[in-house]
């Protein structure tokens, strides 16, 4: 389906669910700049909530999230107190000024601390930012969803539910970390069903060690069987130099980059044919689902979360790590729980480090951000010094169209779509240490 090109595929590139990304962040930006952007946020602005929550049951090897193991009460109760500070501190500054569109909660796993603990949060939250008309979703470890959690769901009235599921075949299972059998997730599904989830995601994940193509085609068959309204389907990021577990795996098992293409377009086709429609490279959702109703109108956005149909003004990010996004600034939080909670407890806010974005990195994200989402992208105002050269490898590949300002990518250039999404970023001119393949 997709023509192989190699050497378009031998440079990493960041996933840009953001831009700059954080590779860029520094310490010069903190937290005096986050409250200068929430004091700034104009009467009627429409923000989003995300929360997030570090903590799993287990920690999985693959797994780069900032995350650390659920196995002390106590530290679980001191992280949320200073979550609890941080959700006071924040909504006096944008409470009763702003509208709360969303919350999203993430991990780590939320459903780490109790179901009455997650109670008490959402009420928190929902009292401080006067948000009782907030959509709510959360990601959850299907390991540790059982009926109390379903329940308290289902009375909080979440919507969107995420479940990581990864692969479903056992060996693979066994060689990252990650055991939970296929009928923890048929049991989850139904529970997130009868609590009134109407949005359900399942992440899947390619390129893991030891998987074949068929092993890979089972989890995808498998998982269309539950029929999901969305799946994300990523190629699994190897950075064994930043996350340490990563160490466990078997880097010799690892399918090399023809294989890991191989699989993506696998996947991609086994989706399509189940009715599942293309949402940029490795997201898919149902026709009615309203991830591909915003991308047939062209309203797909890309943040921290990946593809989103959020058209908030602002998105702001509460517990260790949050990344808060402004128009003109990112900004994240310290990402150790200890040293968040020691900010907090000082009377400040958490953030220690981010960007300032100016005009040309507002332009340069616009066209990141179409390519990424499908979209033409125009270049009108941005440098063109050295850009045509960059793209040539694309447009000789019959992968890309630059015609009088706009970048057209054509059908074949879908898995090429970040490293095409790269030639615009002024940031990436030297190596790519620390990102991952394209596909």
């Amino acid at each position: 389906m997709w023509p192989y090109f190699p050497h378009l595929l031998n440079r990493p590139v960041p996933r840009y669910t953001s831009y700059p990304t954080a590779a860029e962040f520094r310490a010069d930006v903190g937290a005096a700049d986050l409250a200068a952007a929430l004091d700034g946020l104009p009467a009627g602005a429409l923000v989003s909530l995300y929360v997030h929550i570090p903590f799993c049951r287990d920690i999985c090897w693959y797994c780069g999230c900032n995350t650390e193991r659920a196995n002390s009460r106590r530290r679980l109760e001191t992280y949320l107190a200073a979550l609890e500070r941080e959700i006071d501190a924040v909504a006096a500054r944008v409470s009763g000024r702003v509208r709360v569109g969303r919350i999203a909660f993430g991990g780590g796993s939320p459903n780490a601390i109790s179901p009455i603990a997650f109670v008490r949060l959402v009420d928190r939250l929902l009292t401080a930012f006067s948000a009782a008309n907030a959509e709510i979703s959360v990601e959850l470890d299907p390991r540790g969803l059982d009926a109390s959690w379903a329940a308290v769901l289902g009375k909080l009235g979440v919507t969107r539910a995420s479940l990581g599921v990864q692969t479903l075949d056992s060996g693979i299972q066994q060689r990252i970390g990650r055991v939970q059998p296929a009928e923890s997730i048929a049991q989850s599904v139904a529970l997130l069903r009868g609590a009134g989830v109407r949005s359900l995601n399942f992440d899947l994940i390619y390129g893991l060690p030891g998987q074949t193509m068929a092993a890979l085609e089972d989890s995808v068959q498998a998982a269309i069987a539950m029929r999901p309204d969305r799946v994300a389907l990523f190629g699994y990021a190897h950075v064994p130099d930043r996350i340490a577990r990563q160490r466990r795996l078997e880097a010799a098992a690892l399918p090399g980059q023809q294989a890991r293409f191989d699989m993506a377009q696998q996947g991609h086709q086994a989706l399509l044919a189940a009715g599942y429609m293309a949402i940029g490279f490795d997201h898919f959702a149902l026709p009615e689902d309203a991830l591909a109703v915003a991308m047939r109108a062209g309203r797909l956005r890309r943040n921290f979360q990946g593809f989103t149909d959020d058209n908030a003004d602002a998105l702001i990010g509460l517990g260790a790590s949050s990344i808060s996004l402004f128009d003109h600034l990112i900004v994240q939080n310290e990402r150790a729980s200890g040293l968040y909670r020691a900010r907090l407890e000082a009377g400040g806010l958490a953030a220690m480090q981010g960007v300032r974005r100016d005009a040309e990195d507002r332009e340069r994200g616009l066209v990141i951000g179409d390519i990424l989402c499908g979209r033409p992208a125009d270049l009108t105002g941005l440098p063109f010094d050295g850009l045509e050269s960059r793209l040539k490898p694309f447009t000789d590949a019959g992968l890309a169209v630059l015609a009088a300002d706009r970048l057209r990518l054509t059908a074949d250039a879908l898995p090429y779509a970040r490293a095409i999404a790269a030639c615009f970023d002024r940031y990436r001119t030297g190596a790519m240490a620390g990102f991952s393949a394209p596909v």
